[in-house]
């Protein structure tokens, strides 16, 4: 039996980006082996099973878009309470492997050790990215704080699914850094994508087109330069629609969340939805003409692929992982994604039609590689993996 930590994804309806992984990839494994889904409940102060309530928090494509952090209701801390006092602790789950898909807590990161001694085979865990420490001063300081003990507590695993060929590294490098010599295999292997039915024909230009931005509104997905951008391109006379989609954080985001609110009073075309259902997004990419994802950097960057997979070109930056994700095609990927060069290249787009349908069929030649392949991929490697400790 495959274990797969879900303890923060199944106790929120948030559907941010390692949300949407850890539903997708517990619904692919379970379609090809058996999977116990698991949390650490701080309340019980043990590792168990999931309940039927917490399971259904884990069907993707369902779950109501919301809050980011995890919610316990009040009768399971009672209840997690009244048995711990009681001493009915249960076992910790045994299994035959281990997926941690999550950026675990610190609770659940002081309770690893025991999780680990109980599975037999290998225990791997997915590695999104650590950019609270190359741009703190965008990331949440809890975040911040949190990161250099979380990448120690990688080191407990046998294996590390890195997202793209840049978090891998950055891993390899702050290790090395610390003067670690016996470290976990890292693997580079980028994410999958739910199945979606693509866009029959290429968009095309109408007199008010919609550029659509998909992501989290904080200071590191850079906002605030695309606003700037448009706000330029209106001011020339260009017509289009803005349409942003994410949850907004004040804490890093308090510019841009200011900029949006002074456009649309100024009556700009600007439509700011929040975090939506997966069935919203999807209408979101069919309408747009194409996406911006003027993200300064990213662990893997799904929108941009969601995109593609949609027929639409996205204007992203060439750095990092959001180029290994550009190479493809179908992008345009800029060395910089200030505001100038976000203008540029989003008025090169609604300018030039034939240059943006050449871009859509560029996207949508490229392979998918869904979420099953992925399973599958995830699956075979950990086959391989020696157990270390």
């Amino acid at each position: 039996m495959l274990l797969l930590d879900a303890t923060h994804t199944s106790h929120t309806r948030a559907q941010t980006g390692i949300q949407r992984v850890c539903r997708s990839l517990y619904a692919a494994l379970r379609a090809q082996q058996p999977v116990e889904a698991i949390c650490h409940d701080p309340y019980l102060r043990a590792w168990r099973s999931l309940n039927d309530r917490e399971k259904r928090h884990l069907a993707p494509g369902r779950i109501a878009a919301g809050p980011r952090g995890a919610r316990w209701p009040l009768h399971q801390q009672i209840a997690g309470h009244a048995r711990r006092l009681a001493g009915a602790r249960p076992a910790v789950p045994a299994g035959s492997a281990l997926v941690c898909p999550e950026l675990f807590s610190p609770a659940v990161g002081a309770h690893l050790p025991e999780l680990l001694a109980a599975v037999r085979g290998p225990r791997v865990a997915v590695f999104h990215d650590a950019i609270g420490l190359k741009l703190p001063e965008l990331t949440p300081p809890g975040t911040v704080r949190r990161l250099p003990v979380y990448l120690r507590e990688l080191l407990l695993f046998d294996g590390i699914a890195a997202n793209s060929e840049d978090s891998a590294a950055c891993l390899r490098d702050y290790w090395k850094w610390l003067g670690v010599g016996d470290t976990p295999v890292v693997h580079v292997m980028p994410l999958g994508l739910d199945p979606v039915a693509p866009d029959p024909q290429p968009s095309t230009l109408n007199a008010q087109p919609r550029i659509l931005c998909v992501g989290t509104i904080e200071g590191r997905k850079n906002h605030l330069a695309l606003l700037e951008a448009c706000a330029a391109l209106w001011t020339e006379g260009l017509t289009f629609e803005l349409q942003l989609l994410g949850l907004p954080r004040a804490d890093t985001a308090g510019p841009a969340l200011a900029k949006i609110a002074a456009l649309q009073q100024a009556g700009r075309p600007l439509l700011s939805m929040g975090a939506v259902a997966d069935d919203e997004l999807h209408a979101a990419y069919r309408q747009c003409a194409f996406t911006v994802y003027p993200s300064l950097i990213e662990g893997f960057g799904l929108p941009v692929l969601e995109s593609l997979q949609h027929g639409k070109p996205c204007v992203c930056s060439a750095a990092g992982a959001l180029g290994e994700s550009a190479r493809g095609g179908g992008c345009v990927a800029l060395p910089s994604v200030n505001a100038a060069s976000l203008a540029a290249a989003i008025r090169r787009l609604l300018r030039n039609p034939p240059e943006l349908a050449a871009l859509a069929a560029q996207g949508r030649a490229r392979p998918v590689k869904s979420w099953v392949d992925y399973a599958r991929e995830l699956a075979e490697w950990m086959t391989t993996l020696p157990r270390r400790g």
